[in-house]
């Protein structure tokens, strides 16, 4: 832990960081640290954002003063190796591959790589993938383990809007767009599943920690699945992770 910092970010948090790459390690410290955050009962902690390499603890200093914080957080480092990490839930995302409307990239991105949409399509579906961090747009995933020989470069011109469920490529990245926004990542197809539903009890339905498995769906099943989702009665197929993944 000799290279965790601390970094004050504001008036009113605080950026514990555990590394400078992007790798499970880390990701399981930060889970770790979040967990004995959690259990430790420290007065004025208002929320907790894991990303790629570290946790923002946001507080209030009405509550707890800066300094005080800081040495109940560094106190909790040694903890560390005593915490259980719970095994991630994975969840079943379907997605419906290529076409122009769902996923227009997905040739290019073929063509990239030098195979097929087919090829493409069962290595991208092949993959548990960790959820790091959720960020850009309420439940937009960060998603790592993507294999590196369908890694494309962004668009050169980012399009103006993006439909909601789009499944994109950007660089060795791949994510879902959980709204209509802009974006510059390679859309190779679309999921049917609502990433985010304000009117949902719940609305972002993925969580950092958790892993993304995509399975391909024909038309018919998108257009079910879809149906399903707007009367407010699709369930997300979930299941706890096995040990080593797949």
């Amino acid at each position: 832990m000799a290279d965790v910092r601390f970094l004050l970010t504001g008036d009113t948090s605080v950026c514990v960081e555990f590394g400078n790459e992007i790798s499970e390690p880390i990701n399981a410290q930060i889970r770790a640290f979040n967990i004995a955050l959690s259990k430790s009962d420290i007065p004025g902690i208002v929320e907790t954002v894991p990303t790629y390499r570290s946790l923002m603890v946001h507080y209030d200093p009405e509550v707890i003063r800066y300094a005080l914080l800081m040495d109940k957080l560094k106190g909790l480092l040694g903890q560390l190796d005593k915490i259980t990490i719970p095994p991630s839930e994975v969840l079943e995302i379907p997605v419906l591959y290529g076409g122009e409307e769902m996923g227009p990239d997905l040739k290019f991105v073929a063509e990239h790589a030098g195979k097929t949409e087919e090829e493409v399509i069962k290595i991208h579906t092949s993959t548990e993938y960790l959820i790091y961090m959720l960020g850009f747009t309420p439940g937009f995933t960060y998603l790592g383990g993507m294999d590196e020989s369908i890694a494309t470069p962004r668009l050169k011109t980012p399009r103006v809007k993006i439909p909601a469920g789009s499944v994109g490529i950007a660089g060795s990245q791949t994510g879902v767009y959980p709204i209509d926004s802009p974006g510059g990542w390679q859309l190779i197809g679309r999921t049917p599943v609502r990433m985010y539903d304000a009117s949902r009890e719940t609305p972002i339905l993925p969580q950092a920690g958790q892993y993304i498995k995509f399975y391909a769906i024909d038309q018919g099943e998108f257009d079910k699945i879809a149906a399903q989702e707007a009367a407010g009665g699709y369930a997300v197929k979930r299941h706890p992770r096995k040990e080593g993944g797949k």
